[in-house]
């Protein structure tokens, strides 16, 4: 729940809101930076937006490090202030941005993403269970076994698929459509989910996984049914040796599995929706057991 803010703030607040709307920002998206906003406004203590400068920025973004995020989350924060103010500019609100040329804070580098194997993907899908359990199927079906971000599911309308081409239409980020081919293993499990989809209580609702109550499968939703799974996936597994597994997981697997079945580092991208072709590198990771069958062909033909 958001802090009501300082009457001095409303109209910026409003306006980038606005702002969001007509770029086509996702509502998930929207609260997310508006979440971030907040945080920082609620920082500069009723100061005008017009007298913040880079200073009150870093302050607020070395705070919030000391409350112990991750440097990842600090650069997240750090990019919706700057698209706050970068709106604020567009609108002839506010003129400067005082986020502007601050420096990211450094990341690990070459850190191996969370993934499942074949294996574990598929015992994964089958520990999901309850009553919505095909719908469920499906959902984590096209993360895995297509790639499909959380939000881009929550996204997804019965007209995105094509039943005479096998293909899905998504709408990823930046606005930007791809068509993905529907693997023929998962036809069958999302037949059966639009077979069996919940009736919205609105009619016109295009949602394609509809909730209990009749709305919109949400973002939260998606990924609360997840951990949920990989909680009874992980059942019986030390503490200490469990893994965090999320719903993005799905999706690493799903990068990790093509390209160790000899896809091209383009396919996959665009597969993704990625980009760059350097964020889809990360996937690029080599497991130790590799490493050590790649050593174990090397020859050594001397003798002590």
């Amino acid at each position: 729940m958001m802090k009501e803010l300082p009457e001095i703030y409303e109209e910026a607040v409003e306006a980038f809101l606005i702002w969001m709307k007509d770029a086509g920002y996702t509502k998930y998206t929207q609260k997310s930076y508006l979440s971030d906003v907040y945080e920082l406004l609620d920082s500069l203590d009723g100061k005008p937006l017009e007298r913040v400068k880079r200073l009150h920025i870093v302050s607020y973004l070395t705070s919030v490090r000391e409350k112990g995020v991750s440097d990842a989350t600090r650069n997240r924060k750090h990019a919706s202030v700057h698209c706050f103010f970068k709106a604020l500019n567009e609108l002839e609100v506010l003129e400067g941005n005082p986020a502007a040329g601050i420096k990211k804070s450094k990341t690990e580098k070459n850190r191996l993403p969370v993934f499942l194997d074949e294996h574990s993907l598929e015992r994964f899908i089958q520990h999901i269970d309850g009553k919505y359990k095909t719908r469920n199927i499906a959902i984590f079906l096209l993360m895995g076994y297509m790639g499909l971000r959380v939000g881009e599911v929550n996204a997804l309308n019965l007209s995105d698929y094509n039943p005479e081409a096998k293909t899905l239409s998504v709408l990823g980020k930046g606005r930007k459509w791809r068509v993905i081919p529907i693997p023929e293993a998962v036809l069958p499990f999302l037949e059966a989910a639009l077979d069996s989809r919940l009736s919205p209580w609105r009619s016109k609702e295009e949602a394609m996984f509809i909730s209990q109550k009749g709305k919109r499968l949400s973002i939260r939703c998606i990924q609360q049914i997840a951990a949920d799974t990989f909680e009874r996936f992980q059942t019986g597994v030390p503490e200490a040796r469990k893994i965090a597994y999320s719903s993005h997981k799905l999706r690493h697997s799903f990068a990790t599995m093509l390209l160790r079945r000899g896809a091209d580092l383009r396919t996959v991208q665009e597969l993704l929706g990625h980009s760059s072709i350097q964020t889809t590198t990360v996937y690029t990771h080599i497991t130790s057991r590799e490493k050590e069958e790649a050593m174990a062909k090397l020859e050594l033909r001397i003798s002590i």
